[in-house]
C-alpha cells in the first residue's frame, strides 16, 4: 500500500493485480477504496487482483451500465461501483449505496469524486497512462 503523496510505476496487468493484491491485505474490514484515472487506466484490473485475493474465483468486469455490482467473497462481499455515467450521486443513494458500503468486508468505488467529501477516509488512488508505453501505469494515492 502507498503513502498519501506516494507514487509507483506498475508495468503490465500482473503488477496492477498484484498492487490489487496488497491493498486487498492492507485494508481493514470495512474499508472504502477510491479508484480515479482516465479510461483503461487500469481500474478495473486492480480490482480483479484485490478481488482475487480476497478469494473470488470468478469473472470481474467494471459495472459501467450496471453502477453496482457485488462479490461474494470468503469474508463476505466485495461492493464493486463505478460511478462514471451517474449524473446525481443521490442515484447512488437510492439505491441503498450507505447500506452496500456498511455490509461490506471492502467497497471499491471508480470515479467516485463527487463522493469524497461523503467517505473523508477513504483513501483515493489515481491510475495513469505513462507517455507512450501501453504496459506502464503511474499509481499515486492522493488521500
Amino acid at each position: 500500500m502507498l503513502a498519501a503523496g506516494e507514487t509507483r510505476l506498475l508495468r503490465g496487468v500482473q503488477e496492477q493485480r498484484a498492487l490489487g493484491a496488497a491493498l486487498a491485505q492492507a485494508l481493514a474490514p470495512g474499508s472504502l477504496l477510491f479508484l480515479e484515472g482516465e479510461l483503461g487506466a487500469g481500474k478495473t484490473t486492480l480490482t480483479q487482483g484485490l478481488l482475487a485475493a480476497l478469494g473470488f474465483g470468478g469473472h470481474v468486469t467494471s459495472p459501467t451500465y450496471a453502477l453496482m455490482q457485488v462479490y461474494p467473497v470468503p469474508a463476505g462481499q466485495v461492493l464493486h461501483v463505478d460511478a462514471y455515467r451517474v449524473r446525481d450521486v443521490s442515484e447512488l443513494y437510492e439505491m441503498d449505496l450507505d447500506e452496500l458500503v456498511a455490509g461490506s468486508r471492502l467497497s471499491v468505488i471508480e470515479w467516485g469524486e463527487r463522493l469524497y467529501g461523503d467517505y473523508p477516509e477513504a483513501p483515493i488512488y489515481l491510475l495513469e497512462h505513462v507517455g507512450g508505453d501501453p504496459e506502464l501505469r503511474r499509481v499515486t494515492r492522493r488521500r
